[in-house]
């Protein structure tokens, strides 16, 4: 499989811009479709992206830069979806073209509210795309060190290696390091659990919690992903490898995690919806708490996961949260 096969982002948040920068590392063009129409002009004028990672400065020559959809995906062989969760179905509804040929990859960290499905599921059941034709792209990776050129690593995980391993060339450079993985429904699934547990990790923080408690939280976070992970698609992984842990980690940490935020103004007070407002971004843990919840009723056997049943008791049953958390701690050990 030719590593100049053509690729297109689809997405204008801060990781498809990161995307783009590390696609351009190695693609003469890559397309680029993002729905602002006046961001898409700013950039071809000034080079950047006005209201993401402002500091990378693109080569515009490289960028078929677009607000079609379709253009994009007629125009590419790969298309990376960058789009959060919550709108990724309504702008699949543009399209006037079928992408059951296309090969797709998901760099998105979510449950598509329409469906309650994982990103990969939603596309093989409402699009028709096999199975071997969709893959994952999944961290420890933050967008905003991407900008900076600071050492990163990434998954790539597919059922078809040949895939894999297209998408992970394309990727890497000098400041990126890839890996990949045949784990494709346990690293998207982690990547949608690890933002539930960054936000039970910020409303810990904003409760006033330390760090000698955030290790604790983290120590049981990994262990229940394993057990959740482990009921959704038993196959033989190391819950301790980066896309597992080390996406954890970064996410539950780190001030660039817009989940921690989100947690800790929960943490501090805020309702949801003032904490939604303020942010002005999506926090994708919001949505994944609640189908995380809901699907686990639907195991086969049952699944401990008190971090997760703490997060939606505050989130969806107005759980009071000093309260709520306050009695998670005495289920940590």
């Amino acid at each position: 499989m030719s590593k100049k096969m053509r690729f297109g982002v689809l997405g204008g948040g801060s990781w498809a811009t990161a995307i783009v920068k590390m696609l351009t590392e190695n693609q003469e063009k890559v397309g680029w479709y993002m729905r602002n129409s006046d961001a898409v002009d700013y950039i071809k004028k000034e080079k950047h992206n006005p209201n993401y990672l402002t500091a990378v400065e693109f080569h515009t020559e490289q960028l078929n830069l677009t607000d079609d959809i379709n253009e994009i995906i007629s125009s590419s062989d790969v298309l990376i979806f960058a789009i959060p969760s919550a709108f990724l179905e309504s702008e699949l509804q543009k399209l006037t073209m079928s992408i059951k040929d296309k090969i797709i990859f998901s760099a998105i960290k979510g449950i598509v509210p329409e469906t309650g499905l994982i990103v990969g599921e939603h596309f093989h059941d409402e699009y028709k795309i096999p199975f071997e034709n969709i893959g994952v792209i999944t961290g420890p990776c933050h967008a905003e060190e991407v900008a900076l050129e600071r050492l990163s690593y990434l998954t790539i995980a597919s059922a078809d290696e040949e895939k894999a391993k297209l998408v992970a060339d394309n990727l890497s450079s000098h400041y990126i390091k890839t890996k990949i993985s045949d784990d494709i429904i346990g690293t998207e699934y982690a990547a949608m659990l690890k933002n539930i547990y960054a936000l039970a990790a910020g409303i810990y923080h904003g409760l006033g919690y330390g760090d000698n408690f955030q290790s604790v939280l983290m120590s049981n976070a990994i262990r229940e992903m394993k057990r959740y992970i482990k009921r959704v698609h038993k196959m033989k992984r190391n819950i301790n490898n980066s896309a597992y842990l080390g996406d954890l980690l970064v996410t539950g940490y780190s001030t660039f995690s817009r989940n921690r935020m989100f947690g800790n103004m929960i943490g501090k007070g805020y309702t949801v919806k003032s904490a939604q407002m303020e942010m002005k971004m999506v926090a994708e843990g919001y949505y994944a708490a609640k189908t995380a919840f809901e699907q686990k009723s639907k195991f086969s056997k049952k699944v401990e996961t008190p971090i997760i049943d703490a997060v939606y008791k505050v989130l969806y049953e107005r759980g009071n949260a000093k309260r709520v958390f306050k009695g998670l701690t005495d289920k940590l050990d």
